[in-house]
């Protein structure tokens, strides 16, 4: 890499150690400005995690001309927003998922990012995993046979009540939070599927204290191939769960935590000549994630994540909103 990217914050929310100061860190970016709604807050955030300077707005670190890279984790509800002004002022942009409330807001961000000409992508961390590699692997093989079936299931115990993940206003919601990462893995298996799916049903449940967000839903979806799918998520459940099955004619392959792989890099095949485990290291997701983004932007080397297959998630969310009986998120 010719020179490190230089990053610029987006609040201060507890993913961005883990998602990417690490990752910058290690890989010898720079951590260039932060921005948070609250100055002590921001200023804190930047003693502890070596951020050059802090800024009094997340306007203003948009439009900081040595900040090349916008790294945004706010509420969901502000992906969309932030999003756009990052991409409108030139910024090469890393979105956590999802990009945006709705699909009509993410339909904005893909126009936007393509008149603005910079790099775009949506935090889907799991996929740039061995652990996910190794899945795409063994279909592509043969090893497994003709793809039959899929499995997904994402599920955490829930937040407290008043966490931002339970609020309509801010795109809160089961979906948004977890389900994204099961509906995702699904549509990255289009290459062995005859293409990518489509929603056949959904059902879910409401969050008692928060009318219109679902704590719980399950959606089936159909291959053009034929197969099948399963996408299941919930924020109440009592514990950790981020499982991805893979059934062909020969075989199937688990992955036990596609999600954070760097807890659990266990993928266990089983066909006719016996089930192994295989072990495919710790190194952290976000990691192989900012190695691609810079790779990205600094030679131009292809990314499956951009501004257009966050626009086919988001279609794919709304649509399990209203088959579900929810409706899509609001726009902040």
């Amino acid at each position: 890499m010719s020179e490190p990217l230089r990053i610029g914050i987006l609040g201060a929310a507890r993913i961005t150690e883990r998602a990417l100061v690490s990752p910058a860190l290690s890989g010898g970016h720079r951590l260039v400005a932060v921005a948070a709604r609250e100055p002590d807050r921001a200023r804190a955030f930047a003693d502890a995690h070596g951020v050059e300077r802090v800024v009094g707005s997340y306007a203003e670190l948009v439009a900081d001309p040595e900040v090349e890279v916008v790294y945004n984790p706010l509420p969901n509800g502000l992906h969309g927003p932030w999003n756009l002004a990052a991409l409108r002022a030139g910024k090469h942009v890393l979105s956590e998922k999802p990009s945006a409330s709705n699909a009509t807001e993410a339909a904005e961000v893909r126009d936007v990012a393509a008149e603005a000409g910079t790099v775009f992508m949506e935090g889907f961390h799991y996929l740039f995993h061995p652990v996910t590699r190794r899945l795409h692997e063994l279909l592509a093989s043969g090893e497994l046979g003709e793809l039959r079936r899929v499995e997904t299931v994402v599920a955490m115990p829930p937040p407290p009540d008043d966490d931002v993940r339970w609020s309509l206003p801010l795109a809160g919601g089961a979906v948004m939070d977890l389900g994204c990462y099961a509906l995702h893995a699904q549509r990255m298996l289009a290459p062995w599927a005859g293409g990518a799916p489509r929603l056949v049903s959904a059902r879910g449940g409401e969050r008692a204290v928060a009318p219109g967000v679902d704590e719980w839903l399950d959606a089936e979806l159909e291959f053009p191939g034929g197969a099948a799918g399963s996408a299941r998520c919930s924020m109440a459940y009592d514990g950790w769960q981020a499982t991805c099955r893979v059934v062909g004619s020969r075989g199937e392959a688990t992955a036990v935590d596609f999600v954070l792989p760097h807890r659990d890099d266990r993928v266990v095949v089983r066909t006719g000549s016996g089930e192994r485990t295989e072990e495919l290291g710790r190194r952290s997701s976000y990691s192989y994630q900012l190695d691609a983004f810079a790779a990205r932007v600094r030679g131009g080397e292809p990314l499956a994540l951009d501004a257009e297959d966050a626009l086919a998630t988001m279609g794919l969310i709304d649509a399990c909103y209203e088959a579900a009986g929810f409706a899509p998120r609001p726009r902040s």
